[in-house]
């Protein structure tokens, strides 16, 4: 299927679940929508938390159709999403038309689905694309550098390798700085502050194998911590894992970033 496909489908309820494994060619995104007043913060915020908050494409107020994917809808072609008022989550519906606004201001940000066909390719299937479901991911206390009004701590996502692996996991991911890089971390999930790798925060629980140990990115679902410490008065994000399929494909997020 074609992104364009993907979109038409999710938006018709005829695809649902996690987007991993959809349009494999495509890169998928993040979604974060906040007030107008709180833009300029959100988009400081990213610009000085570059690694779990890369910027893939900023729209201006009102707008729902972003330059990466002409023809889409951002209010409807995610097919769940997550609405906030004060910091709470409150709703999870199956699109946001009727919430939207002219005062509006949504973000693409970057996803860690961009760089798993990569890593497929070099022989190093993550687990959780093996397995078709959703890549496991944890509020972490390392604490974002703030901005303004936001503040919130990492959210990182977790793919288990073997130890002698992580230099090549490393090697395979670090172009794709659009979509969070190479890994912060690995080995000691503790350092982290994560207590328990059996319950992620989002997706699904991991499966390791004998030798492994816990590899960890930077994730595009921190603005939702951002959400939640900086208690916003109202926000709309994207059901972890439920991400937006663009029209670019992989390659060009070696290199480039779009804006709107």
């Amino acid at each position: 299927m074609t992104a364009a496909e993907v979109r038409a489908a999710v938006r018709d309820a005829t695809i649902a679940g996690p987007t991993e494994r959809l349009a494999p060619d495509y890169v998928q995104a993040n979604l974060a929508i906040v007030p107008s007043a709180y833009a300029g913060e959100l988009a400081d915020l990213c610009a000085r938390n570059p690694v779990p908050c890369p910027v893939l494409e900023r729209l201006a107020p009102g707008a729902f159709e972003p330059a990466c994917a002409r023809g889409a809808d951002l209010r409807t072609d995610l097919g769940r999403y997550r609405v906030w008022r004060d910091g709470a989550l409150a709703e999870q519906p199956r699109d946001v038309r009727e919430l939207w606004s002219d005062d509006l201001v949504a973000f693409l940000i970057g996803c860690s689905f961009t760089f798993d066909h990569a890593l497929v390719a070099a022989g190093l299937t993550p687990r959780h694309y093996a397995l078709d479901c959703n890549v496991p991911m944890y509020r972490t206390r390392v604490p974002l550098a703030a901005a303004g009004r936001l503040r919130g701590s990492m959210v990182v996502s977790m793919r288990p390798y073997k130890r002698e692996d992580v230099e090549r996991v490393r090697d395979v991911t670090r172009p794709y700085r659009i979509a969070h890089g190479e890994p912060v971390a690995w080995g000691d999930p503790t350092a982290l502050g994560i207590a328990d790798l059996g319950r992620p925060d989002y997706g699904d629980s991991p499966r390791f194998e004998p030798g492994e140990v816990p590899v960890f990115w930077g994730c595009g679902v921190t603005p939702q911590s951002v959400i939640v410490a900086s208690k916003l008065p109202f926000a709309i994000t994207h059901e972890p894992g439920h991400m937006f399929v663009t029209d670019l494909v992989h390659a060009d997020m070696q290199t480039n970033v779009v804006r709107g």
